[in-house]
């Protein structure tokens, strides 16, 4: 079965400011259930045209750590469209542990088989795909969360009639395919914020190519490095879900908003600017990230 667009429109919420700025945020995280956000349009032309090839025993192959939420959505994909999935892991210790990691036990719960390896072999993924490709000729092979250049464009589908009147548009940004996609079919007079989540000097090149040379701006907003989580950044998702309603979790879209109300503060905007967040899902990581924190004895995420 191939993934459809929405029906309906994504809702464009407005966050109420005491500013003179605009702030608005896309709720991409209730595009589906459980394939979230940014990962929903990242797979669709992946697998619609893997698809439209009728391949023989189609199967879905691609690589996360232990909380990824594009493992998830793989998987949940893999269920929705009736095609078996295999799920590269990092971390071989995760082996005989996977049934207490809430994201690994969804994937199963898919059907996605689980393969764990160690760091070592998987900062070899080249080495690893060409390997799997030659095992499974007739496999679609997804790369680390799911950025290539069917995924930058399926992105193309965040943007809209709706989105046209905004002066900036923020995501942020972990392999690089979703601010790539908004960069390369945003408006020309429209401004890209990239909110870098992970320490990866490499990402600006990485864009540069996917856009054509579009212009995007690559903020750091790593706040201790990937998948860290400070006690600062729980304490501003709870806020910012009493406040506004909206949940957000740890590891992207809570780090792009606190650090767009950081720029708020420091007048990076001028005056009566539209900005226009994209809120990219991948909820299902809260609940893996609370059972750390509370066996770091930490508060936890509402």
């Amino acid at each position: 079965m191939l993934l459809k667009a929405p029906a309906e429109p994504i809702p464009i919420q407005e966050i109420p400011i005491q500013n003179n700025i605009k702030l608005f945020i896309k709720r991409e995280d209730l595009i589906h259930p459980q394939i979230s956000g940014n990962k929903y349009w990242k797979l669709f032309y992946n697998i619609n045209n893997y698809l439209e090839k009728n391949p023989e025993n189609p199967y879905l192959i691609t690589f996360g750590g232990a909380y990824s939420n594009h493992i998830a959505a793989v998987s949940a994909a893999g269920s929705l469209s009736g095609i078996q999935t295999l799920g590269i892991i990092r971390g071989e210790e995760l082996e005989h542990k996977w049934r207490d990691n809430p994201t690994l036990l969804f994937a199963k719960r898919n059907g996605m088989n689980l393969k764990f390896v160690t760091r070592e072999e998987y900062r070899h993924k080249e080495k690893l795909t060409e390997f799997l490709q030659n095992e499974f000729s007739n496999a679609l092979i997804i790369p680390e969360g799911g950025t290539n250049e069917e995924a930058v464009a399926g992105v193309k589908m965040m943007l809209n009639d709706q989105t046209k009147d905004f002066d900036y548009l923020c995501t942020a940004v972990g392999t690089g395919g979703t601010v790539a996609g908004i960069a390369k079919f945003c408006e020309e007079n429209q401004k890209v914020i990239g909110f870098k989540v992970v320490d990866d000097a490499s990402l600006e090149n990485k864009v540069l190519e996917l856009t054509s040379g579009r212009n995007c701006n690559l903020i750091d907003s790593c706040f201790g490095g990937y998948g860290k989580i400070k006690d600062e950044n729980i304490r501003f998702i709870n806020d910012f879900k009493e406040k506004y309603g909206i949940p957000l979790e740890p590891v992207y879209t809570g780090k792009m908003m606190q650090k767009v109300f950081e720029l708020i503060d420091e007048g990076y905007f001028p005056e009566n600017s539209r900005v226009l967040c994209f809120h990219t899902g991948g909820l299902q990581g809260i609940e893996g990230a609370n059972l750390l924190l509370e066996k770091q004895n930490r508060n936890l995420i509402i």
